[in-house]
């Protein structure tokens, strides 16, 4: 389990750049360990592109990502990051638990220990009736629910969800952030990407993304204190109109 006194993900300098965009500018973050910390913004902010640079699968130009004390990609980290992508990665001509039982072995289960992680996890992710379908008849929501179950089978130290929740019921929404709370509480680190801010008031922490800067990385309550709105959304909307006035200053001066 990670030591809980350090941080989970520490982004020094980071700078990334795709085609002629530099999509992070430069970023400066730490994650704290056994935290649910949602990373927010709209579409284009650069959230998915830093979740990226955590798990190690991203080019970048400056800076370095350092992951559970190690570098971003490195070997030791193979079995102790699970990341789950916006499209579901997930083999469509196996069954479900075909696929769970799958990254199970890849990550080292075997006999009871894996045979008991499959069932867990499918409880977890509401998919045990669901067990012997093939993925290709699923729905994109059930397709996405096994993405989630294979990374989540080897209890992985930290986990990187881009926007888990997308095109879930809001009964399974609920469940799946309750199971989240509760890995939190066991010592696991999630980083965890929407665009839903009524999400915002489940996380232990929030970092609030535009354009690849940080505009806020505190708790929820230290956000509406902050600006003195009613909800998340109202929050991030004065959080970009004061970055903007900002902007503006600088430009005329």
């Amino acid at each position: 389990m990670v030591n809980i006194s350090e941080p989970a993900v520490a982004v020094r300098g980071l700078r990334v750049v795709r085609g002629r965009r530099r999509v992070i500018p430069g970023l400066d973050l730490e994650i704290p360990a056994g935290q649910v910390v949602g990373l927010l913004g709209p579409s284009g902010s650069g959230k998915s592109t830093l979740m990226r640079c955590i798990v190690g699968v991203q080019v970048i130009e400056a800076g370095s990502v350092t992951v559970l004390g190690h570098p971003a990609g490195s070997p030791a980290l193979r079995n102790r990051v699970g990341y789950v992508t916006q499209t579901p990665s997930v083999y469509a001509d196996l069954s479900v638990r075909d696929n769970i039982t799958y990254f199970g072995r890849a990550l080292g289960l075997r006999g009871a220990q894996l045979r008991e992680g499959v069932d867990r996890t499918l409880d977890e992710v509401d998919l045990q009736s669901w067990a012997g379908q093939l993925v290709q008849d699923l729905s994109g929501g059930q397709e996405s629910r096994v993405s989630l179950a294979a990374a989540l089978v080897g209890r992985p130290d930290l986990l990187v969800l881009d926007e888990p929740t997308v095109g879930l019921d809001p009964v399974l929404r609920r469940d799946l952030w309750d199971l989240f709370r509760h890995l939190a509480e066991r010592g696991h680190s999630l980083v965890v990407s929407s665009h839903v801010m009524d999400e915002a008031t489940r996380c232990d922490r929030l970092v609030l993304l535009r354009d690849g800067h940080v505009l806020a990385d505190v708790t929820p309550a230290e956000l509406l204190q902050r600006t003195g709105t009613p909800d998340a959304d109202a929050a991030f909307l004065a959080l970009i109109d004061a970055e903007a006035a900002r902007s503006g200053e600088r430009s005329a001066s």
